[in-house]
């Protein structure tokens, strides 16, 4: 792996860049070879007995497969490729060596966080657009070849406002035929329901965005308060509601690249959605998570940059528990913000916060 020249970028530099960026990457290979032969291994009768192609199996699947779990552990790789190749070099003294040849911590640190920053750069990309638009090929072979799984679960009751004062309720979705058994249009004048379309049968055309159905009832508000009725024949209406609003928002959203789920975002925050939480979260951790590379890798190298009885074990084995430890309190804020028991932002963004203390404490006891 050769490097470019960069004023003031020393062998050294290279030397460490290098060493940190082939394990990080040789780690990840052997970890990604392993996962995807014993997946296909849980898999090989699935593909066998519904007969997917290998096309379909190496494209659609597994080279979308291995992305997604490139980014899933790219933190922790990076953490431990950190740890593995600075406590070698700690072992060896080489270290001390270089410490006391006038290099000071806050230097040596420049070629690490330059890794960190390549690592970073790359899995926000996938974040963003590599992996989403992957995992639209991907639900859809899983949904066609893997048996009895329901990738993209569809709600079964659906209420959603779909302009100011008008709400919708489906009932029943399915996605093959995009028929529910059960339709129903409510129009509210402030907190009072003046009009509601109740419709057997109801089929959806994702095109048109036009909703059809062989009779419906109209029940409307009459002059003395009562609620009277007329049936109909041929319901032919245009809804504002997509496809992707009867699909469950927590796997839809995993589809969406970034621009996708802004406009998805804005979409439903004009209908007022329950699921704006959701999608919050989903904007906020595909960031927090590329971010988490610096604060891990500062962690790592303050750790493993000291000789200590035990060696690279010790170094290993408290760098692992911190890293789980960060990996735990991600998903545990996570939930508490998907709950509204915080600001999404904040339950996203919150265990980097705690960690970057954590990482400046190490920082300033490294030895210097």
């Amino acid at each position: 792996m050769q490097f470019p020249s960069i004023p003031g970028f020393r062998t050294l530099d290279r030397y460490i860049l290098k060493k940190f960026l082939l394990t990080y990457i040789f780690g990840l290979m052997m970890m990604t070879v392993i996962l995807v032969v014993f997946d296909y291994v849980e898999r090989v009768d699935d593909f066998t007995e519904l007969h997917a192609p290998w096309r379909a199996i190496i494209f659609d699947y597994y080279l979308n497969f291995v992305p997604f779990f490139i980014n899933q552990f790219s933190a922790l790789f990076t953490f431990i490729s950190v740890i593995f190749f600075t406590s070698k070099l700690a072992m060896q003294t080489e270290i001390v060596a270089i410490l006391s040849g006038g290099v000071s911590f806050r230097r040596l640190l420049w070629p690490y966080m330059m890794g960190a920053l390549v690592i970073a750069v790359a899995s926000l990309s996938l974040s963003l657009w590599v992996i989403p638009d992957g995992q639209k090929d991907s639900v859809a072979f899983q949904a066609q070849y893997f048996k009895g799984k329901q990738v993209l679960e569809y709600n079964q009751n659906i209420y959603r406002q779909v302009e100011p004062g008008v709400f919708v309720y489906v009932r029943g979705f399915s996605p093959h035929l995009e028929r529910v058994p059960f339709f129903a249009m409510e129009r509210y004048e402030g907190s009072q329901m003046v009009e509601v379309l109740n419709a057997a049968s109801a089929t959806f055309d994702e095109q048109s965005g036009r909703w059809t159905a062989p009779r419906y009832v109209i029940y409307s508000r009459t002059e003395d308060g009562s609620l009277g009725y007329e049936q109909f024949r041929n319901l032919d209406t245009l809804v504002n509601l997509d496809v992707r609003e009867l699909v469950d928002t927590k796997g839809l959203v995993k589809t969406l690249d970034y621009a996708e789920l802004n406009d998805f975002y804005a979409q439903q925050q004009r209908k007022g959605s329950d699921d704006l939480f959701l999608i919050e979260v989903e904007r906020h951790t595909r960031f927090s998570y590329p971010f988490s590379t610096f604060i891990l890798t500062l962690i790592g190298v303050s750790l493993a940059s000291r000789k200590v009885r035990g060696g690279m074990g010790m170094h290993l084995g408290v760098g692992i528990a911190l890293c789980f430890g960060y990996i735990m309190l991600g998903r545990v804020f996570e939930q508490v913000a998907l709950g509204g028991g915080m600001a999404p932002w904040l339950g996203v963004w919150l265990p980097n916060f705690i960690f970057a203390f954590i990482a400046l404490y190490v920082y300033f006891k490294a030895p210097k």
